[in-house]
């Protein structure tokens, strides 16, 4: 083995995934989160506990080489009217992750922050990460705790929640057979497969990239436009594609979160990656199962 490797929200979407990564790559690896993983692999450790709970933190950290950090609200809708919450969560959960692996002596300390960093949309979700941002180069600057700052973009594939953007939009289409979304049409996403997005987290790991922001976007430009008529189109035509400008979320970005300057940040891509294509079509099949027979 390779040494042991927290993946702190590994009960999650993008969590669970990182962690069947590093079990795949040699890692011992050990899941915290508030509950049990529905994906736990052979090999994986489950630990139940809060981030709230700094001494439980700081016993599932002992002994670890990594801890990956990506538990809190991910929600960014559900985040503009929740702010202490919030600040609980993802700040002051955030602080305590950092300082039990401070604690435990790890040999980095991997967050996972997202590319609303750079821009004045993202509600209190984007203030919590500009925030844990701050606060871990800060305990690197103090303390020698070494990092590495991982800021992603639209993330999609299986096991996703019902409120991420291209799950949301495929279930809706595939249960109603109208997608009806939020914009004008001409917003655009840099797509990353979840499990492209896991290796990347997992090379990471290598020391060059240590003490650095890096940014995993993908290389697969779609506008929503293009996405709604991929979804029609795998989906053989059977779609009513209505888009309503007036309902867009001001949460979200349309063209480029870039605005605001955090800490540079250097953007790292695979040379092997899942065509979009058939990650759609991998979600489809995965929202009929979800759906059930028909009546």
């Amino acid at each position: 083995m390779k040494g042991k490797a927290v993946v702190v929200g590994g009960s999650g979407f993008m969590g669970s995934h990182l962690a069947d990564e590093l079990t795949a790559r040699g890692y011992d690896t050990v899941i915290v989160d508030r509950v049990p993983s529905p994906w736990l692999q052979p090999g994986q450790e489950m630990v139940v506990a809060d981030t709230d709970d700094l001494e439980a933190l700081k016993a599932a950290f002992a002994g670890a080489r990594f801890v990956y950090h990506l538990a809190g609200i991910a929600d960014i809708e559900a985040t503009a009217n929740r702010p202490l919450e919030v600040v609980r969560a993802n700040i002051m959960g955030s602080a305590n992750a950092i300082e039990a692996s401070l604690a435990a002596g790890v040999e980095r300390f991997i967050f996972a922050s997202t590319v609303y960093v750079y821009s004045q949309q993202g509600s209190f979700y984007r203030v919590s990460k500009q925030a844990t941002e701050l606060l871990l180069e800060n305990y690197h600057k103090e303390f020698g705790l070494a990092y590495t700052i991982l800021r992603y973009g639209s993330i999609y594939g299986p096991r996703s929640q019902s409120w991420n953007g291209m799950r949301r939009y495929v279930s809706q289409a595939v249960k109603t057979g109208v997608l009806l979304y939020p914009g004008t049409g001409e917003e655009r996403r840099e797509y990353v497969h979840v499990k492209d997005a896991a290796r990347l987290s997992v090379d990471i790991l290598a020391p060059e990239y240590a003490n650095a922001c890096y940014i995993l976007t993908g290389t697969q430009v779609l506008s929503s436009r293009d996405l709604t008529n991929l979804i029609r189109e795998i989906l053989g035509g059977r779609v009513d594609v209505q888009f309503d400008p007036a309902n867009r979320a001001p949460e979200h970005y349309s063209l480029t979160p870039y605005r605001y300057t955090p800490k540079e940040g250097r953007k790292i891509v695979l040379t092997t990656f899942y065509d979009i294509g058939q990650g759609v079509l991998e979600l489809i099949e995965e929202a009929i199962r979800d759906a059930g027979p028909e009546d």
